[in-house]
């Protein structure tokens, strides 16, 4: 029995490698959308508590420059939040973007594996005929001889 050789091993390791490279892409995408997501939840708690200072100041007794530093800020913070949604608003639309290139990626692997499997199948139908035809040449031969004498 021959050894079965894809043709198109070559590609199929080529997708391989792409597929796993778009694994790698993707993973550093969403560990990019996590720290950036950190980030952001970072923020909103340091303008909370300073919302929270701000509200003690008020109730007490009264030091309008911490209250104006205390609001400014807040007010500063809201515009590092602000940013910070648009660096994670691009962070997610990569990380969409790489698990489509994903999604890609795999789908051509899956393809190329089923035409392998195909091909194998091919292939051991053909052996199966060939060994075939060998058995019934054999059984004919051997019956001719039987035959004959």
């Amino acid at each position: 029995m021959a050894k079965f050789r894809y043709r198109m091993q070559n590609i199929l390791s080529v997708k391989e490698k792409l597929e796993t490279q778009a694994k790698n892409d993707f993973a550093i995408a969403a560990a990019i959308v996590n720290e950036e997501e950190e980030k952001l939840k970072s923020l909103i708690e340091r303008q909370e508590g300073y919302r929270l200072f701000l509200k003690k100041l008020q109730q007490g007794e009264l030091d309008f420059k911490q209250i104006k530093e205390t609001t400014q800020a807040i007010e500063s913070l809201k515009y590092l939040i602000e940013d910070q949604k648009r660096v994670l608003d691009r962070a997610e639309k990569n990380l969409e973007i790489r698990r489509v290139a994903l999604a890609e990626a795999m789908q051509d692997v899956k393809t190329h594996e089923k035409l392998k499997e195909r091909q194998f199948a091919e292939y051991m139908a053909e052996e199966a005929a060939r060994e075939s035809k060998e058995i019934d040449e054999l059984v004919s031969y051997r019956f001719g001889q039987a035959g004959d004498q």
